[in-house]
């Protein structure tokens, strides 16, 4: 009898067993992370809704009173286009399969804009705070929602979700980690139009405009699809990436070894610093009997602090260094930076600063080139009430002399990465636009990314099945020490031929050569920026035809006698000085090719070039440096005129 229920029983756990293969098997419907809670669709448009799940698998999706039913495809693909829906929400989607289902909440129907490129427009929050206290501080609107594309790459394939990332709302809590151009952005069309503004922000300091373009976008660019190609080698990148960390954590470790401050302890307040030689602060220790050495330098200062001021909380501001910097008040560690570009903000706890004398000491990495203290930026102790200056008569001493530190890689940054591991997941989302500001990689190459930027608005749009979708681009600010005469620049040929890409439909460029910082690759003016593009925006993608938001461009010159007649396209607006009573910055040559600078006077809507000592002129340049400071001829709405050259020497 036991050998018979026995029997029995394997016989029912087999039949079991068979039936629930026999069964069909669905895997949970799974949705991208853009679709998700917070998130907001475009308005006035159809839209897709899309996900995976089994082969087959019949889906539902239930929206606004709407419902949509598909079938995924072969792949466990599956999609709904819904219908226009005006602006408004929130909204909650529900989203069923055969095997389980998905409630998305708080979906609003806006406009969405894509917000790509490098560091100016990844810049958050937090790194322009000083200037914008009071709008973080009022950061309250939850009809801006923004979403962090996670910076990865991927030189195999494009993919098609993310690997994290959420719609967050704007609120004191989270505007501090928003890109400071896309927020600004977003605020100032909300301001305008009062829809709410989905802003996916997609990009990476240092990236160079190809590692955004697609495999078939750099068909027409063999050499890097090449690069691209041969970086596919994951043991290639892995024994790449050993080698050069090794190399660059020895240069740091010799650098640690040899660092006489580190082995007698330089930071203490007690050490005798009274031989060193001084240094004025800020500069670069390049102007000194150091010289234009790579390694370790040490600083050194006293100052002195109040009955009242001492043990309370303080905030240092030291500028902005190059390269790495460790900072000890009082020998006692208060915080760094590795590498030169952030601000030097660092917060002094409470019982560390004394009565009288207190001590700093700065221990500053050279990786490459002139290290020091970058001039032109606030140098100084904040405690409550009390402001000290600490620009002034520094103590200096050589740690140690290195040579340049070992290059690395960055692959991050080859071609068709950034594209397929951060754009390519968004190709299904609808969007209302795209704003791009990115360039700064690519000065070295101008002629080059006359090329490139058509070819990348083009690719995108035709994968985002957007074919007149507006795309509006920042042109580079003024940076880097002004000249004193003409010079060629790298800078000013790249600003020339981003005009070129306004040939390309729906496009639109902002002129920024007077938000630059001369000192500082990231300028912290981002609403201005971001207010421009916003005027782009009003005309190219909100079709407003009364919103002027660019000046005339340059279009031909006339030689008459010693004097040259610029005129310039769009000439129903009359050309202005936007500061000051006279135009700077144009410059004029003659059959030597020497440029020299030039008087000019606007006449009607056209502009008088000349020089007494230029009798046969053939060319004239306007704003053309890498800073072209004081640059001031305009249109009558204050748009700034775009650096030009009428020669192609």
């Amino acid at each position: 009898m036991l050998k018979r229920m026995k029997r029995s029983i394997v016989r029912d756990i087999v039949f079991i067993l068979l039936f629930s293969f026999a069964l069909p098997a669905f895997a949970t419907v799974r949705l991208p992370k853009l679709i998700s809670d917070g998130m907001v669709l475009q308005r006035d448009a159809k839209v897709r809704v899309w996900g995976w799940s089994s082969p087959a698998e019949k889906v539902t999706v239930n929206v606004a009173g709407n419902q949509y039913k598909c079938v995924a495809n072969k792949a466990g693909e599956w999609s709904v286009q819904l219908r226009p829906q005006k602006a408004g929400g929130p909204y909650s989607i529900e989203i069923e399969g055969q095997n389980n289902a998905i409630k998305i909440n708080n979906v609003l129907f806006g406009d969405v804009w894509l917000c790509s490129g490098q560091s100016n427009m990844e810049l958050p929050m937090r790194r322009v705070k000083p200037l914008y206290e009071s709008e973080i501080q009022n950061a309250n609107n939850s009809n801006i929602r923004y979403f962090a594309v996670p910076q990865k790459y991927n030189l195999k394939y494009p993919e098609n979700d993310y690997s994290s990332g959420s719609w967050q709302e704007v609120n004191t809590a989270t505007i501090l980690s928003f890109s400071a151009v896309p927020y600004f952005f977003g605020s100032e069309l909300y301001k305008k139009y009062g829809v709410p503004i989905g802003l996916i922000n997609a990009s990476l300091g240092g990236s160079p405009i190809q590692s955004w373009m697609s495999e078939e976008a750099l068909a027409a660019f063999p050499h890097y699809l090449n690069d691209a190609i041969k970086y596919r080698d994951d043991d290639l990148i892995k024994q790449t990436e050993d080698a050069e960390n090794k190399n660059v954590s020895d240069w740091y470790a010799e650098a640690d070894r040899k660092d006489a401050g580190q082995a007698e302890d330089w930071k203490l307040p007690a050490f005798d610093d009274s031989d060193w030689s001084t240094m004025h602060i800020p500069g670069f220790w390049s102007e000194t009997s150091v010289g234009n050495t790579n390694g370790v330098v040490w600083f050194r200062r006293q100052f002195d602090i109040t009955k009242e001021d001492a043990g309370k909380a303080a905030f240092l501001n030291l500028g902005r260094i190059v390269d790495a910097d460790s900072v000890f008040i009082n020998g006692k560690f208060v915080g760094n930076v590795t590498y030169q570009y952030p601000p030097r903000w660092y917060n002094v706890p409470e019982n560390l600063l004394v009565e009288g004398k207190n001590t700093i000491a700065v221990r500053i990495v050279s990786n490459s080139g002139k290290g020091g203290f970058v001039p032109d930026k606030p140098y100084e102790l904040k405690i409550a009430n009390t402001l000290i200056d600490l620009k002034g008569i520094w103590r200096m001493k050589l740690g140690c002399s290195m040579p340049p530190t070992p290059g690395t890689t960055f692959f991050r940054w080859k071609p068709t990465g950034l594209y397929n591991a951060m754009i390519a997941p968004l190709l299904q989302y609808n969007k209302k636009g795209v704003i791009w500001y990115q360039g700064e990689s690519n000065t070295s190459q101008p002629y080059e990314y006359a090329k490139l930027l058509p070819t990348m608005i083009t690719s995108w749009r035709k994968s985002f099945d957007q074919k007149k979708l507006p795309f509006i681009y920042a042109q580079l600010p003024n940076f880097m020490e002004t000249n004193a005469e003409p010079t060629e620049s790298d800078w000013a040929v790249f600003r020339d031929m981003q005009t070129k890409t306004l040939s390309v439909p729906a496009t639109a460029m902002t002129v920024n050569i007077d938000l630059g910082d001369w000192n500082d690759i990231h300028p912290m003016n981002k609403k201005d920026v971001a207010k421009r593009l916003v005027l782009a925006a009003r005309r190219i993608a909100y079709n407003d035809r009364k919103v002027v938001c660019s000046a005339p461009l340059y279009k031909s010159m006339k030689i008459k006698g010693n004097k040259v007649e610029i005129s310039f396209s769009g000439t129903e607006r009359e050309l202005i000085v936007k500061n000051g009573n006279e135009l700077k910055c144009f410059a004029i040559a003659g059959a030597d090719k020497k440029f020299v600078w030039a008087k000019a006077q606007i006449k009607g809507a056209k502009v008088i070039v000349w020089n007494d000592e230029v009798y046969k002129p053939v060319a004239v340049r306007y704003a053309w440096a890498d800073n072209p400071e004081g640059a001031n001829l305009a249109d009558t709405e204050a748009n700034l005129v775009s650096p030009f050259r009428t020669d192609s020497w």
